[in-house]
């Protein structure tokens, strides 16, 4: 069977409301994934001392919650395009909405590491699971959309931060809290699944693709998992250590230094709303190869800048070249193999999360060598290295 001809799936193009409803389905599966996961951070510094752990046995807990991750998305992968990612996205996201509270009820270090674990087991298979779906109505939209999706995944993080804060500030318990934003994640999956696209009969009946998938495309499947391993590695160096880099290269005080941070995220989410119209008329490989290009100058500003306002600019710039790129992996990992789309962005969100979170301590790691500014070297050569094969993510 040829790579070129579409199946029937692929080719039906369903009415325009329907279709529209898919997508507003998908965006409010993205924001509440992004509002559950802020209301979680939030709360970390209330249930550390609710437990009555130190720093170091939080970070060992955390590691539980990325273990449960990884597991979460290479599990959910092969079951989404076994059933449907419509029938995984529902599953995960009510599993995500009860895993919420249980942080807020542990009181010792082992019941919190369990609630960890089973709360980044949710997550992963929702995030490869939504981001499924998103790929689903993308194809049958016939233009891209996959980076609006990440953009409300933002969104849902700003708003889950803030009500968290504002909970917080008005004396809620973490529990009392973690329980209301649980309920409103099972009511926004409830509305929301009603509104998914749904699960059309799979190629798993055609053997061809899958065998496809599993040799010939296995090569591209790594190309696109190492590119989202380098720039999700860059994206968690910047969360973790954009605002310690400004403190400690310029001397400024936490709350100017804030403001890298800041910085970063807006332009993320601003570059996000905007990068879909970029790929439609350049394509998906011009948004990662100047958008990667975008991130080397801001992060060389950073690199070599003594002035406050240039190296703000430089950590915005970072922002706003890495805002579209991954949003073009996973689309192009969703399209690989009609029979193995789930199992294709499994591996490939896979090998990003162990990125996002092996950057942040080889930083760490670096630092005792060198100085933390120059340690940035690092993701200036991962976003370099994207661009260099950023031809991985050209449509097929």
């Amino acid at each position: 069977m040829s790579t070129s001809r579409a199946s029937p799936v692929d080719t039906r193009v369903p009415a325009a409301e329907p279709l529209r409803r898919a997508r507003a389905g998908t965006f409010g599966i993205f924001g509440i994934n992004g509002f559950l996961l802020g209301m979680w951070v939030v709360h970390i510094p209330a249930i550390e001392n609710r437990t009555g752990i130190s720093h170091s046995t939080l970070g060992s807990l955390l590691l539980l919650l990325a273990v449960g991750a990884i597991g979460g998305m290479q599990v959910s992968g092969p079951l989404a395009d076994r059933f449907g990612s419509r029938r995984m996205v529902i599953v995960a996201g009510l599993a995500l909405s009860v895993a919420t509270v249980g942080p807020g009820l542990a009181s010792t270090a082992w019941q919190l590491g369990l609630t960890l674990l089973v709360f980044g087991f949710a997550n992963g298979a929702l995030d490869v699971s939504m981001n499924s779906q998103a790929v689903e109505v993308e194809q049958r939209y016939r233009r891209p959309i996959m980076s609006a999706f990440h953009a409300l995944f933002s969104v849902g993080g700003v708003a889950g931060s803030l009500l968290g804060a504002a909970t917080l500030a008005a004396g809620w318990a973490p529990l009392t809290a973690l329980l209301v934003a649980g309920g409103i994640g099972v009511v926004t999956v409830a509305v929301g699944s009603r509104r998914l696209m749904a699960d059309h009969s799979r190629s798993r009946h055609d053997p061809a693709p899958a065998q496809k998938a599993h040799g010939r495309l296995s090569v591209r499947v790594l190309a696109l998992g190492g590119i989202a391993f380098v720039l999700m590695l860059s994206e968690g160096v910047a969360n973790d250590w954009s605002t310690l880099q400004v403190k400690e290269h310029l001397g400024t005080s936490d709350s100017v230094a804030a403001l890298a941070f800041g910085a970063f995220s807006v332009m993320m989410t601003v570059g996000r709303f905007t990068a879909d119209r970029v790929s439609a008329a350049l394509g998906p490989v011009a948004v990662v190869r100047y958008g990667t290009l975008i991130a080397a100058l801001g992060m060389l500003l950073v690199l070599v800048s003594a002035l406050l306002p240039l190296t703000i600019l430089g950590w915005a710039l970072f922002g706003l070249g890495l805002s579209g790129c991954v949003p073009q992996i996973f689309t192009a990992a969703g399209n690989l193999g009609a029979g193995s789309a789930g199992t294709n962005m499994s591996r490939v969100v896979g090998l990003g999360y162990v990125g996002f979170l092996a950057g942040p301590a080889t930083i760490g790691w670096i630092t005792q060598v060198v100085p933390l500014t120059v340690a940035m070297v690092v993701p200036l050569v991962c976003v370099l290295v994207a661009a260099t094969f950023a031809g991985a993510v050209r449509r097929t």
